[in-house]
């Protein structure tokens, strides 16, 4: 019998948990508000919780858990994370309560099994490693577009980490720090408040407030509206400046995009590509591949399991 892991991706607003094999197939899912009442209840309350009903409810004639139980715990979450100590060690300023959150050690306590932790940004890299589209790369960077921005990088084969599994955050290098818009994580000119999906709708919404998220955004880019186009036509400077630096340090072959933005090939992917190749050294454009992640949804629980699964190889 293959083993079976369990898989926990934590967000900004819902848990998602997963029961895994080992071949990365996803046998059971489950998902939960984190942010049902605006974080008074502590988002590792919420975890803890959700994790006990999920595997209850696998356990019961017919289950996944049936005849097995899990044999590890592999956490993605958000925000800075010790991957060397299962905690969350900071946050940016987003998420009230999360920084400090002992993951690992609450949830092995809990379920007697041994647990890793590694940040979101870093699993949807491992995700897309393992299963997705990065299989055949040991050089890439994974780069996750929404509220934030997330980021990953694979080098020689093995995802970046540093000193405690902080490395990798790629939404606060600094682009624009002479007078650039100040950052929840206290600086100012931080990438993300440029190249965010957020940073997209905040200068829509100056311009129009009926662009009130990006659905809208695009919606009307499709349309063929001019204004919009030049915003989003802006906005991919912004993105396409960051990832030009990082593809002169990293030399990677591949740039994943993730996100829910994605998606959108035409509007984003493509033209980003573009900007990106005609922006770096012509030595480092060679073989250079930008494309959207393929896991979607799935990245972060595939990414939290192959970290465990490659944590604890003899």
């Amino acid at each position: 019998m293959k083993k079976i892991y369990m898989g926990i991706d934590i967000g900004g607003t819902a848990v998602k948990l997963g029961l895994v094999r080992e071949d990365g197939e996803i046998l059971a899912r489950m998902e939960q508000s984190v942010s049902f009442d605006g974080y008074q209840t502590p988002v590792l309350t919420t975890v803890l919780l959700a994790a006990e009903k999920f595997l209850k409810e696998n356990q019961t004639p017919g289950g996944v858990l049936a005849e097995t139980m899990p044999v590890g715990i592999g956490v993605s979450a958000t925000g800075q994370v010790d991957s060397n100590e299962g905690v969350i060690a900071g946050t940016g300023g987003n998420m009230p309560g999360w920084e400090g959150s002992v993951v690992g050690p609450a949830l092995k306590e809990k379920f007697n099994l041994p647990v890793t932790v590694a940040n979101d940004a870093n699993c949807m890299c491992l995700g897309e490693k393992w299963l997705g589209a990065a299989k055949d790369c040991n050089d890439f960077i994974g780069i996750t577009i929404g509220t934030g921005i997330g980021g990953g990088i694979f080098t020689g084969g093995k995802i970046l980490e540093g000193s405690r599994g902080l490395g990798g955050e790629l939404g606060h290098f600094m682009t624009h720090a002479r007078d650039g818009v100040s950052c929840t994580c206290k600086n100012r000119g931080c990438y993300e408040r440029y190249a965010a999906t957020t940073a997209l709708v905040r200068r829509a919404k100056e311009a129009d407030p009926e662009l009130i998220d990006g659905r809208h955004i695009f919606a009307r880019a499709e349309a063929g509206d001019e204004m919009v186009l030049k915003l989003i036509e802006d906005w991919i400077e912004e993105i396409a400046a960051g990832l030009i630096g990082l593809i002169h340090i990293f030399n990677p072959e591949m740039v994943l995009i993730g996100g829910g933005v994605s998606s959108q090939q035409k509007l984003l992917i493509d033209p980003l590509a573009k900007k990106v190749k005609e922006g770096v050294m012509p030595a480092f454009a060679k073989n250079l591949t930008i494309r959207s992640a393929a896991l979607n949804n799935d990245a972060g629980l595939a990414g939290a399991v192959y970290y465990y699964i490659q944590k604890n190889i003899l």
